[in-house]
């Protein structure tokens, strides 16, 4: 091997744990080489006969990992080492050593659970977490476990916490010390404030080669960040310097031209992630750090993951700024304070966290077998997965029962999100320019929402200055590539094949003026009122800012109702419908021909069973309230007295219970002004059996029997059980009545019914404060009884004859 690299030390120690262990967690900073050291050092320790399979996340590593290790073996690439990435490979019959990103070991497995003919796999920067790196590591650790108890497992990461994977796979860590020349942090004096990104990262680039001597690898979240600083930067360069932007979405010939060294004075190198591990670009001491990251998180607007910018963890600062100390000491500059160190993030999140899980579910589905039945590193949120499969059996792939159907399999082929490998599978050759389109960045920025503007510029019928022409291209290359293994027998048309991907994105314009939809899926979403589809009654919503009450569409393509028929026939079907209309106050009994959500066609529902309307009239209970008339409210107040193991008669537990008690007693009662008149008494009496009944009688009965015998209503709504009544009336009565051995609150009644007296001691009022009331009383009420001696007298309501 050529020049010692800090990860040579510790080699033997890693040799050795696979001859005894057959796994091991490597850790080692960035610099330390452990990309094109180690599967070397296993294939020339002949360590299995078989091939050594090396992941990584991103196309442009495999390939300069492959040439990397092929160069030091004075080979070319193909021969010993090769490489397979998306849309390119390079290897013989001799590779020993094959360099593949992720997806392709998930297909592998697919197709041959056995891993015939490999002897290792190498997981290398293991710490990015993606979801094909956990799900290749889970399906290799059943492997190894049922089928190939040889096969050997490398976990290799640079800012991993490595004991909990160790821990995971059985597995003892080597830890390399890593780059062995100096890094100097250099943190902003105060935060960036209200400056835009890209303007306070070229500031901070010229100070960086103003200060510092060798070339620059300046880290941005994405393409359109690296564009802006380019511009911002051409003219203010120092004369040695030239700019050399670095993304995934460039050319492979680009990208090396890129990484390459400069042919004279420094270079300048504006990248993603993508420089972040497994890439040496010579001569680089200066790294300028952005501190924003784009992350893959599942974005419900879409319907797949979406490119998000966020802050950058410090791990990915410690990542970053050792790009700069890879060949000699260097200087990383941050657009961040040292206080806002402390507030990031300790690690990124995993994909398996925040990613969509759609095409993860589907590989499970194809193995054959439950999350829970592999082992993950972090594994995935149930609710989540099963929101994966819904949409799965929503695209066919699974059965009702979660299996994977033969159309499934299918999907799993196509290196596409599910949704769109369904619309190319089953629509015509337009299918795949769509999919690419779907899958890219939008080309046409602010230019209205309708699809067939895009279509139109990548399939050249028509040249569009506000076009971005590297996202055109990018989107005609991947075309190209999916149409060479498609089935064109499908429908073409933008809105049919639109809604084969999302069929829970088909909107109907509701009634009114506002281009207001309904979607299929049951959401709301909005377009532009002056946007050229917002007069459409039909379209195929691809793209929505995410808003959870109503989205706005950002992306449709029109669709008739004849193709929605004809896409969907199976799934449009009548269905009787008794709801109750909280605009109308009233039970609406309709027919309605449905497709998800949407309703085509509305017609009324003339013979409705009188028990699907009571039905649906309670839920016109729930949103009107109770509202007893006072003899059911006299009876709640009464049975909300009695003791624990009584029903319980709360009004919180009777709408919980509504089918219980009040369903049976509902027929007839269909409108707010029926219901307002309804007597409540009958279905809340009927809650009580008949011991039930009588303990109420005891405990709290309803009425007052007075001397004359009239029943008099008994209030418990108050702070004691009260009645009220004409003083005359309890003439003769001298102890205070009670309610189950409680003294009773009577207010006592003139004559004209007006309250003269409360008492709850009736002796008492007796002899101390009836004297002053009879005075009072006698004068306003000539012609009825006031005898001195009350408890002597006999109770009437009757006025004294005249004359007497």
């Amino acid at each position: 091997m050529s020049d010692t690299l800090p990860i040579d030390a510790v080699l033997p120690q890693v040799i050795a744990a696979l001859r005894t262990h057959k796994r091991v967690v490597l850790q080692a900073p960035p610099g330390a080489g452990k990309t094109t050291r180690v599967p070397l050092a296993m294939l020339d320790d002949e360590l299995t006969q078989g091939r050594i399979l090396m992941l990584e996340p991103r196309r442009l590593a495999a390939r300069a990992a492959a040439e990397r290790m092929a160069q030091t073996r004075d080979e070319k690439v193909g021969e010993t080492v090769g490489y397979r990435v998306r849309g390119a490979s390079a290897i013989s019959k001799d590779t020993r050593i094959e360099v593949v990103t992720e997806g392709i070991l998930t297909r592998m497995l697919q197709d041959d659970p056995e891993l015939r003919g490999v002897g290792a796999v190498v997981f290398d920067e293991f710490h990015e977490r993606s979801l094909n790196a956990d799900l290749g590591l889970a399906l290799c650790l059943e492997v190894a476990g049922a089928l190939r108890d040889d096969l050997m497992l490398v976990v290799m990461s640079a800012t991993l916490d490595a004991a909990p994977v160790a821990e995971l796979i059985e597995a003892p860590v080597v830890t390399s010390e890593g780059r062995s020349f100096e890094v100097t942090p250099v943190w902003l004096d105060r935060p960036v404030g209200k400056q835009r990104l890209e303007q306070a990262t070229a500031d901070l680039v010229l100070k960086a080669l103003s200060e510092s001597t060798g070339s620059a690898l300046v880290f941005l979240p994405g393409e359109g960040e690296i564009r802006r600083v380019e511009t911002l930067l051409k003219s203010q360069l120092p004369a040695d310097c030239t700019l050399a932007p670095l993304f995934g979405a460039m050319d492979f010939k680009a990208q090396r031209a890129a990484i390459a060294p400069a042919p004279k004075g420094r270079k300048v190198v504006l990248a993603t992630s993508i420089a972040e591990t497994s890439l040496t670009i010579e001569g680089i001491r200066i790294v300028v750090d952005a501190g924003r990251a784009r992350r893959a998180r599942f974005d419900p607007a879409s319907g797949m993951s979406l490119l998000v910018t966020e802050k950058v963890s410090r791990a990915e600062a410690t990542q970053r700024a050792g790009r700069a100390g890879r060949m000699s000491t260097g200087v990383a500059y941050k657009l961040w304070t040292k206080g806002e160190e402390g507030a990031l993030a300790a690690f990124p999140p995993a994909e398996i966290e925040v990613g969509d899980l759609s095409g993860f579910a589907l590989e499970l589905a194809v193995w054959g077998a439950d999350a829970s039945e592999l082992t993950f590193v972090t594994p995935p949120h149930e609710g989540r997965l099963a929101e994966a499969r819904a949409v799965l059996q929503m695209l066919g792939a699974l059965d009702d029962a979660g299996r994977i159907t033969p159309h499934g399999r299918t999907l799993s082929t196509l290196p596409l999100h599910p949704r769109l490998a369904h619309m190319v599978g089953q629509g015509g050759p337009r299918g795949a320019t769509l999919a690419a389109l779907l899958a890219e960045r939008d080309p046409l920025r602010g230019a209205g929402v309708d699809l067939s503007l895009r279509m139109d510029v990548i399939e050249g019928r028509q040249s569009r200055a506000d076009a971005h022409a590297p996202t055109i291209a990018r989107i005609r290359q991947e075309a190209k590539r999916l149409k060479r293994g498609q089935n064109a027998d499908g429908p073409d048309a933008l809105g049919p094949l639109a809604a084969l991907a999302y069929p829970d994105r088909i909107g109907l314009r509701r009634k009114g003026d506002a281009p207001r939809y309904v979607l299929s899926g049951g959401k709301g979403a909005l377009i532009g009122e002056g946007d050229m589809l917002a007069g459409e009654r039909l379209i195929v919503a691809t793209d929505l800012d995410g808003n959870p009450r109503e989205a706005k569409v950002r992306q449709a393509a029109r669709l008739s109702e004849a193709e929605l028929r004809s896409l969907f026939s199976a799934q449009i079907a009548w269905h009787d419908v008794c709801l109750w209309s909280r605009r109308e106050g009233r039970v609406l009994t309709r027919r309605h021909e449905r497709f998800g959500a949407l309703v085509l066609d509305d017609r009324i529902w003339p013979d409705a069973p009188e028990a699907d309307v009571a039905r649906a009239m309670l839920d016109g209970v729930r949103q009107l309230g109770l509202n007893p008339a006072p003899s059911a409210a006299r009876f709640l107040a009464r049975a909300r007295l009695m003791p624990d193991g009584f029903p319980d008669f709360s009004e919180t537990a009777l709408l919980e219970e509504l089918e219980n008690w009040l369903l049976p007693h509902l027929n007839g009662v269909r409108t707010a002004a029926q219901w307002k008149g309804f007597d409540l008494l009958p279905a809340l009496r009927a809650r009580l059996d008949w011991d039930q009944q009588q303990a109420l009688d005891r405990a709290a009965p309803a009425h007052f029997v007075t001397p004359l015998g009239r029943k008099v209503p008994i209030d418990y709504d108050g702070e004691a059980p009260q009645i009220a009544l004409r003083l005359q009336e309890l003439f003769g009565v001298t102890q205070h009545p009670q309610v189950a051995g409680n003294p009773l609150k009577i207010t006592l009644l003139s004559p004209g019914q007006r309250p003269v007296q409360v008492t709850m001691d009736l002796p008492g009022f007796w002899v101390s404060s009836y004297a002053d009331v009879r005075k009072d009383m006698r004068g306003r009420y000539p012609r009825h009884p006031w005898p001195e001696d009350p408890t002597q007298a006999d109770p009437t309501v009757r006025a004294k004859r005249r004359g007497t």
